[in-house]
């Protein structure tokens, strides 16, 4: 095996143990760790996978923000970078829900450039979720508010990856198509 693999095995490997318990709120309510999965292989099928730690701390971007993970652990493990990048994508728990929705889309435009890839690969990857497994209690208003929030956070993300942005894009399009309001 070589060293940018096992590099990134390493990481998702961490981050499986470190999600173990978690699962997605969606009505199958998947292991967390296939989000994970399906942010890396986003990433990878936009850039051609070069960049290992790109990949790597899109394996590693929920780690600080729901595990308990400290910067400083994943520094020692994976490198100051990608450490970089998680910590960039991690929102503050200390504030309320709104708030950090609300940093997010400020934010992002402020981020660096791996940092706005995986949060675009991250909001892709929830939308798909949305879309083929939306949590039970979600009505069409709530996953429209998502969607739109989301594109809210990702167009601050825009010019760093077309590919991305055209994925994120189509799948936006397609659940306002989705869901959109019923006429009254």
């Amino acid at each position: 095996m070589t060293a940018p693999v096992q590099s990134l095995t390493r990481a998702l490997m961490f981050a499986a143990q470190k999600h173990t318990d978690q699962r997605r709120k969606g009505a199958r309510a998947e292991p967390y760790v296939n989000h994970l999965i399906d942010v890396v292989d986003t990433l990878a099928r936009h850039t051609g996978g070069a960049d290992v730690e790109l990949l790597m701390a899109g394996a590693l971007h929920d780690t600080i923000e729901d595990t308990g993970t400290t910067y400083e652990e994943l520094k020692r493990a994976f490198g100051e970078n990608v450490a970089d990048i998680v910590r960039e994508c991690t929102d503050d728990k200390s504030l309320p829900k709104m708030e950090r929705k609300r940093l997010q889309a400020e934010n992002a435009p402020h981020k660096s450039a791996r940092a706005r890839m995986v949060k675009m690969a991250d909001k892709t990857s929830n939308l798909k979720s949305i879309l083929e497994s939306p949590p039970p209690d979600w009505n069409d208003t709530r996953k429209l508010e998502y969607f739109n929030w989301s594109k809210s956070v990702v167009d601050g993300c825009r010019g760093v990856n077309a590919g991305l942005e055209r994925e994120f894009d189509d799948l936006h399009k397609k659940g306002l198509a989705t869901f959109k309001p019923k006429a009254a």
